[in-house]
């Protein structure tokens, strides 16, 4: 009998039915509903993105190469240029002097880069995009708010007037300030807080972590138990390698193509520390070096999943020193190996402090 789709739900039903195959993770409904506001929020930054790309297009046709001499045209100076040219403005010295102090870029190198032709066409399509961004941004902060809504009705694990936050990681302070951008609208919701109060531990204390958490939240939730250990955990991520094996025979090795929503979020908590000065941007750089860039992004963002894992389970805050007895002790390793490689070639170490004074 030839086997079909149908026949295969009947099977799969069974299998279900008599306990012989686990259900798939799915969240609590409250979970649930912070999800979906949050994919949506997810789609409106996307939607918004590809009208700054519109308006570049736009302002390229007129001849205006501004996007060249600003690193982004969404920031302070380049949306207050953007709205002088919809107004009407067209006087490229009167444009310049918009400029933010903090540019880089002289007025004059402003100045040229404003000397366009100015088509009545381009400019129509130009005003058209910068509504439409203005429009998502707004979208974008009301989405916000409704999150902010759906969080409130979480029992708070923690009271953060009686246990107040531990003390913000330098790293991650200016890496959050880095992301913030410029002349956008900003809604009032502290995510640190929140995520303080949701998860019972500063969660944020993670590096790469610091804008992640909330999207990580509404795909996993806050209740861990799902996974008995961090391998598990792991595992479910795809952030581990696979082995194929048959009859005692390993058939294939390598990551397993899943689209992991969560994985995803901790490979991009990742690839953010890519000049982070904290340890585990430093474990970044080194991996590339030795396994290239997919994997030592794989290998970080299992690193970064463990200490989450660990640390909402445990219920334990972030130590920072823990760092430093583990580095001590691969530098150890590091010097214990390159005296052994100096007595097999005949030759002895001697420290630098010890060389010099000699």
């Amino acid at each position: 009998m030839c086997r079909t789709d149908w026949h295969e739900c009947q099977w799969i039903q069974f299998l279900h039915s008599v306990g012989l195959l686990r259900a798939a993770f799915r969240p609590e409904e409250q979970v649930c509903a912070v999800r979906a506001i949050v994919r949506h929020r997810h789609q409106l930054v996307e939607m918004a993105a590809q009208h700054v790309q519109h308006m570049q297009k736009a302002m390229t046709l007129m001849n205006l190469q501004l996007q060249h001499v600003l690193n982004d045209i969404t920031g302070t100076t380049g949306l207050a240029i953007v709205d002088a040219i919809v107004a009407g403005e067209r006087d490229p010295k009167e444009l310049s002097k918009l400029r933010d102090p903090r540019v880089k870029a002289s007025l004059e190198v402003i100045e040229k880069s404003l000397c366009g032709n100015w088509r009545e066409e381009h400019l129509f399509t130009l005003g058209q995009f910068r509504q439409f961004h203005r429009f998502y941004q707004e979208q974008i902060v009301i989405c916000e708010t409704n999150i902010e809504r759906l969080l409130q009705q979480f029992d708070p694990r923690v009271d953060p007037q009686q246990t107040p936050l531990p003390p913000d990681n330098k790293c991650n302070r200016s890496a959050a300030k880095r992301r913030k951008k410029a002349g956008h609208v900003e809604s009032q919701f502290d995510l640190r807080t929140e995520a303080y109060k949701l998860f019972g531990v500063d969660v944020t204390q993670i590096p790469g972590l610091e804008t992640n958490v909330l999207p990580l939240f509404s795909e996993v939730g806050r209740d861990l138990s799902r996974w008995p250990t961090a391998s598990h955990f792991i595992s479910w991520l795809s952030l581990c390698p696979d082995n194929d094996i048959s009859g005692g025979r390993v058939l294939w090795r390598g990551m397993r193509k899943a689209n992991n929503r969560a994985g995803q979020i901790f490979r991009l908590a990742a690839q953010s520390l890519h000049r982070s000065p904290t340890p585990l941007g430093e474990y970044l750089r080194r991996l590339k070096a030795k396994l290239g860039p997919a994997g030592a992004t794989t290998a970080t963002a299992r690193k970064i999943a463990t200490l989450f894992y660990t640390l909402v389970t445990r219920q334990v805050e972030f130590d920072h020193t823990l760092w430093r007895a583990t580095d001590a002790q691969r530098q150890r390793r590091i010097q214990a190996r390159l005296t052994r490689q100096s007595r097999r070639l005949g030759y002895q170490r001697v420290p630098l402090e010890v060389s010099s004074s000699m």
